[in-house]
């Protein structure tokens, strides 16, 4: 089974809510087993129009883990400082798996 991303960009309004969401929410990524990939304030856009000012990338296990700690206690405080000072979205994407050979 691949794994499973969080992909969130973020609008940020409000500097000082953000880092108020970022300590709350380190130990609830812990909790739920999330891997933080990355997290960048000046993506290399590529095409098109990209949203926000940060985008952060977090690696689980299975979208029931991913789900999981989307809507957990724990990340529903971080959660609700982070829709306070950003606008934001938020996607679970599927890692790839290439197809085997013979099947």
């Amino acid at each position: 089974m691949p794994k499973r991303y969080v992909i969130l960009t973020e609008s940020i309004k409000d500097p000082a809510g953000m880092d108020a969401y970022g300590r709350a929410a380190g130990p609830s990524m812990a909790e739920g087993g999330a891997s933080v990939l990355a997290v960048d304030g000046q993506p290399d856009v590529l095409e098109g129009e990209w949203h926000g000012d940060r985008t952060a990338v977090l690696e689980f296990e299975s979208v029931e883990a991913a789900r999981a700690w989307y809507a957990s206690e724990a990340y529903g405080r971080a959660k609700a400082l982070r829709q306070a000072a950003a606008d934001t979205n938020a996607v679970i994407v599927a890692g790839f798996e290439p197809p085997t050979r013979g099947a």
